[in-house]
């Protein structure tokens, strides 16, 4: 028992500090290239936000245990519109553009839709994760030119809420090598740990997943949408949410299924895609009929998310 909960923790902690290191470095290294912040926020910043889940998802899968890995990118997305938008919501309400809402949240619905039906259809298998890829890059492309065209927009703007490593090139470059060590380091450690206290506690791989897994791998978007919220950048709050559901449905989803073709697991398919769909459709609802998330909202959502975790512990099998 012990063993696996001192792996949990020192994944988790080793994930967190290296996804920091990394996403901290590859910035400040993208800055002293030159890159303009609308091209660092729509790819290091995206992609280094969504890297532990991508790590740990496909660690999972390659360690035969895909129920952790598809429950993880599951349970991501739901802790990243329920616990990370309603701790956002608390500390400062969300207001948000219809630019977001229209193309953003459009593309998140889409990619939710697309990964419900091929998920529901047969294997997320290759096939999939081409297309998930190619979608990505259509939508990275797409909303370059539409931020271009007016003034940066929120990925430029999710850019500045990130503190490069102090330093040069060289500082940046070193940062980002041991926070992509860090990063798989911890992502190794968690999976091992997290499948020992499914054993111990007699809980199913992909309720791990979908929990604690997924709070770990969650972590960088809550800092730097927290951080964004207490400076009142409420919008750059919403982008990171949408942009991260949108990486992991298409991007973390598309590379593991790539890599190792998986099934919805039988829970999963039952229950939790449809939770992640109604959240989804919540979150929508309310930011399009008065764009914003009051702090009501936003405590809702919060309460949401721990009847959620409720249900996943006590058993789906047990109340649904």
């Amino acid at each position: 028992m012990t063993v696996p909960i001192i792996m949990t923790v020192g994944g988790l902690v080793l994930l967190m500090v290296g996804a920091d290191f990394l996403v901290r470095g590859a910035v400040g290294a993208a800055r002293c290239m030159g890159i303009s912040p609308l091209v660092i926020g729509l790819t290091v910043v995206a992609l280094g936000t969504s890297l532990p889940e991508l790590v740990v998802s496909l660690e999972a899968a390659l360690d035969g245990t895909p129920q952790l890995a598809v429950g993880n990118i599951v349970g991501s997305n739901i802790a990243n519109i329920l616990l990370i938008l309603g701790v956002a919501g608390l500390i400062s309400p969300i207001r948000c553009s219809r630019m977001a809402i229209f193309r953003d949240g459009t593309a998140m619905m889409a990619a939710t839709a697309i990964f419900v039906a091929a998920g529901l259809l047969g294997t997320l298998g290759r096939a999939f994760g081409a297309l998930s890829l190619f979608l990505l890059a259509s939508y990275m492309v797409l909303s370059y030119y539409s931020d271009r065209g007016s003034g940066d927009g929120v990925h430029a703007e999710e850019a500045d809420e990130i503190e490069p490593i102090a330093g040069g090139l060289g500082t940046s470059v070193v940062a980002v090598i041991g926070g992509l060590t860090g990063v798989i380091l911890g992502a190794e450690l968690l999976v091992d740990g997290a499948v020992g206290l499914a054993r111990a506690f007699n809980v199913s791989e992909e309720v791990i997943g979908l929990t604690l897994v997924a709070f770990g791998t969650s972590v960088p978007e809550l800092a730097t949408t927290v951080v964004a919220a207490i400076r009142r950048h409420a919008d750059v709050a919403l982008g990171n949410v949408l942009g991260s559901n949108l990486f992991n449905l298409m991007g973390v989803m598309g590379v593991v299924a790539i890599v190792v073709p998986v099934d919805l697991p039988a829970q999963i398919a039952r229950f939790d895609i449809w939770v992640m769909s109604g959240v989804s459709v919540l979150m929508i609802q309310f930011m399009y009929t008065g764009l914003r998330l009051s702090r009501l909202e936003a405590l809702l959502f919060l309460a949401a998310y721990f009847v959620f975790l409720l249900i996943e512990f006590i058993g789906v099998d047990r109340l649904v």
